[in-house]
């Protein structure tokens, strides 16, 4: 009898599991001008940077913890991507990674709204938490201070998201018969670049990582089959036939 078919399924967060931009979201919510602040500065503060700074400020004009918790309970996440992800779990054979861009506790905190707290295997982020004062307190993954990741497909350098796939699979073990990527961002193709000729890529349609496969996918080598998607309902078509 042949044995199960082991398959990783790898998430970007957001505009990919959720429906928002989590470090948009929350400061839009709460605090527009801090939003357009940080619109502002864009292109001079690393973002990770920004939008630690801009947690600093909301947190000196007395925006709560309760706040920003709620702003994330509330932010737009599809049922169908509940659905789909539950039940591609519930198959067993199947292991779930995160790897965002966000910080864990935005991560975190949505997906126990939503009962997924137990969906990933390993969430891989920013590193975040919250302070006595009730400060989150943001840092990059990628200490500015140390080492740096070797990138040259243009990861930001708070993380490479790529490298740390690739890091993942080998603490894994594990031969995987099939990987698949559900991605949108400019940051989501260089980890796709690592995948092979029989993974996928689940790419959300008129975002960064569409434009980046159809300029630069073929030069780059891009192996992996491609499949579009717009709406979660057809992620949870699309899972229900892995």
């Amino acid at each position: 009898m042949a044995s199960p078919k082991k398959q990783l399924i790898v998430f970007d967060f957001d505009w990919s599991m959720a429906d928002q931009d989590t470090d948009r979201w929350v400061f839009e919510v709460l605090a527009p001008d801090l939003r357009r602040k940080m619109k502002t500065l864009k292109d001079e503060i690393q973002w990770t940077d920004l939008v630690a700074q801009s947690l600093r400020e909301a947190h000196s004009r007395s925006i709560t913890k309760e706040q920003i918790i709620h702003a994330l309970q509330i932010m737009p996440y599809h049922p169908a991507m509940v659905r789909a992800v539950t039940s591609l779990k519930n198959r067993g054979e199947t292991t779930f990674l995160c790897l965002s861009n966000a910080n864990s506790v935005f991560i975190s905190t949505i997906l126990e709204s939503k009962g997924l707290q137990s969906l990933f295997e390993e969430i891989i982020t920013n590193p975040a938490e919250w302070d006595p004062s009730g400060l989150l307190k943001l840092r990059r993954r990628v200490d500015p201070d140390g080492p740096q990741h070797s990138c040259a497909v243009g990861c930001s350098p708070n993380m490479c998201k790529g490298e740390e796939l690739e890091a993942f699979l080998s603490r894994k073990g594990v031969e995987f018969d099939q990987i698949a990527y559900v991605g949108d961002g400019t940051n989501d193709f260089c980890p796709i670049l690592r995948l092979r000729s029989h993974d996928t890529v689940f790419c959300r349609t008129n975002r960064g990582l569409q434009k980046r496969i159809h300029k630069e996918g073929e030069e780059k080598g891009l192996k992996c089959k491609i499949e579009y998607w717009g709406g979660a309902w057809e992620i949870e078509e699309k899972f229900s036939q892995l």
